[in-house]
């Protein structure tokens, strides 16, 4: 459900520009999944017309199906511009007002004042987040609900992170509550209300909320989902580790994530997008506009996607999602009308979508820069050495051994990183970077993780 921070090797040096586009990209993905960095399904579009389609590895470790261009896939937090088309048609059908404050339809959490509909939308809420709330609140042995988040935030009152609309931050807490609103005005729940009001409307038979731990049921051609554990040297399923054991009794809640489809219909989606099926001109218009704060600043996001534009590509909409054993990504190039849809059922993944835009683009493709590595002290080493926290299920663990640095993200590989400069240290596998800093007493206090102009900031704990 939540963004997700990939660290992956990008080796295309060898590809040259003398080959066909299309072989570009299958010479860059077949190099990937080699060196078991891709495992999943890709699908290219140029106008709505399918230029590539792929599927790379196994639906299910155990029986050894392979993955198909059928292959359903959860989809993490890219299912929150399915919320967000839900509350929009609602909108224009008179059932609510995206300036409504939420106590309106959610009473029971009324303290939170001027919080509205718009709010949660955009990521400008400024609401706790749930994940870390009912880590340490709610009974595990249970499966949550949307209802449970509500009765935990009613109960506790937890504080508001900043006043509505003064700042943006990702918010998963805001998307979960979407979809209680969408059930309290529809009447309907949230799986019915879409499947009634986008899924079935658009012909995407493939397309539907599952939670698969609270509700199990047997779906043909399921791609399952899993975790590399160090440990076992092999994928897992996420139940069964420790470290990711949230799957199971996070399983039903709605709205930040869950929306289950595979590639061939979210190509419908995309199309449909350039339509007016499901909502007005205007309508769809307010959808891929950007957040705009109090104070006039602007963001890159509108309702459900990530708004950019970019001076090579035009303007582009996209979004992708993180959940343990899923990996997943979509990227609509709409001034140019390209689409590219990435599924994977790994976690150790990368997502190439740079190189496969300038494939397209017949740019040159991006090339790794190189960084003079500085050598340090052991001792000096030894200050960085710490856990990381993101979130309260995300964090980036720095260790050493011996006079090497290595860094550790949830469910990932340990890669080794570099000292670029006293405070800085690289990696020699992706073009990122560690930025560390200190606090007023000298102590190093927190780090930023530095990757495709993303700045993902953790707090020291340990």
């Amino acid at each position: 459900m939540k963004l997700t921070i990939t660290i992956g090797l990008l080796l295309i040096g060898h590809l040259t520009f003398g080959q066909d586009r299309i072989q570009k990209i299958d010479s860059l993905l077949n190099s990937l999944y080699s060196k078991e960095k891709i495992n999943g399904n890709f699908l290219i579009a140029e106008k709505g017309k399918v230029i590539y389609s792929h599927s790379f590895g196994l639906a299910n470790e155990t029986t050894k199906e392979k993955l198909n261009e059928n292959s359903i896939f959860e989809l993490a937090s890219c299912s929150k511009q399915f919320t967000a088309m839900g509350i929009m048609i609602l909108k224009e059908k008179g059932k609510l007002n995206l300036d409504d404050d939420i106590e309106k339809y959610l009473p029971e959490l009324s303290f939170y004042k001027g919080v509205t509909v718009r709010n949660l939308l955009n990521h400008t809420g400024g609401l706790p987040d749930y994940m870390q709330l009912m880590d340490s609140l709610f009974d595990k042995s249970k499966i949550a609900t949307n209802k449970d988040i509500i009765n935990i935030f009613s109960k506790h009152q937890p504080k508001i992170l900043f006043e509505p609309n003064t700042k943006w931050e990702y918010s998963n807490t805001g998307y979960a509550l979407l979809a209680s609103i969408i059930e309290k005005v529809s009447g309907l729940t949230y799986a019915d209300y879409l499947n009634t009001a986008i899924f079935q409307p658009l012909k995407m038979k493939n397309t539907f909320v599952y939670t698969r731990r609270l509700s199990p049921k047997k779906i043909d051609n399921y791609a399952f989902g899993y975790v590399y554990s160090d440990s076992l040297k092999k994928y897992v399923l996420p139940d069964e580790l420790k470290e990711t054991k949230m799957v199971i009794w996070l399983d039903g809640i709605v709205g930040d994530g869950t929306v289950n489809s595979n590639v061939k219909d979210l190509l419908i989606w995309d199309r449909a997008l350039y339509t007016n099926k499901l909502l007005t001109k205007e309508g769809m218009k307010e959808v891929f506009e950007l957040v705009t704060l109090k104070d006039g600043a602007k963001r890159n996001y509108g309702f459900g996607w990530g708004i950019e534009e970019n001076a090579d590509f035009g303007k582009i909409a996209n979004h992708n999602g993180g959940w343990p054993g899923y990996v997943t990504f979509i990227d609509r190039h709409i001034t140019n009308d390209k689409t590219i849809i990435i599924l994977q059922n790994h976690n150790n993944v990368t997502i190439p979508s740079k190189a496969i835009r300038n494939i397209l683009y017949n740019k040159p493709l991006p090339v790794q820069k190189i960084r003079k590595e500085v050598i340090i002290t052991t001792e000096e080493l030894q200050k960085f050495v710490g856990t990381y926290q993101v979130e309260k299920d995300f964090e980036i663990k720095i260790s050493l051994d011996k006079d090497q640095l290595f860094s550790q993200l949830t469910g990932q590989n340990v890669f080794p990183i570099f000292v670029e400069s006293e405070m800085l240290f690289f990696y020699k596998v992706v073009d990122a970077q560690i930025q560390f800093e200190k606090n007023e007493k000298g102590e190093i206090s927190s780090l930023f993780l530095l990757q495709n102009g993303n700045k993902i900031e953790a707090k020291r704990t340990k």
